[in-house]
Formats: structure tokens, C-alpha cells, sequence
């Protein structure tokens, strides 16, 4: 299991990421390219290429 971070939402709410490979690798498959946004557990982010690199950064695979 990767490890957990804590990130900020688009309401400015943090969530707790438990595994951020996993949620890297999500990321990476169903929003690779431009912009859109990701609901998780009712938390909202704004994926684009500044929000990959910054989850790139932080996954340890």
C-alpha cells in the first residue's frame, strides 16, 4: 500500500488520500490529457497538467 497524503479540494477542504499510487494511478488512466474534474467521496479536484505533475511528485512509484 502506497502512502497517504493530504490535499486540498476545490472548497478549499482537506482530504486524506489513503493510498496516493492508487489515486496517482486513477488519475493517470481516466484523466491523462486536458482538463476536467474528479469526484471523490464528495471532494472535488480540478485535473489538469499542473495537478498530474503535482500528484506525480508526491506517488512513490
Amino acid at each position: 500500500m502506497g502512502k497517504s497524503i493530504k490535499i486540498k479540494d476545490l472548497n478549499d477542504r482537506i482530504y486524506l488520500i489513503d493510498d496516493i499510487d492508487q489515486f496517482a494511478s486513477h488519475i493517470n488512466e481516466y484523466h491523462a490529457h486536458g482538463e476536467s474534474i474528479h469526484e471523490e467521496n464528495g471532494f472535488f479536484f480540478q485535473i489538469d497538467d499542473f495537478f498530474r505533475e503535482k500528484i506525480k511528485k508526491l506517488s512513490t512509484k
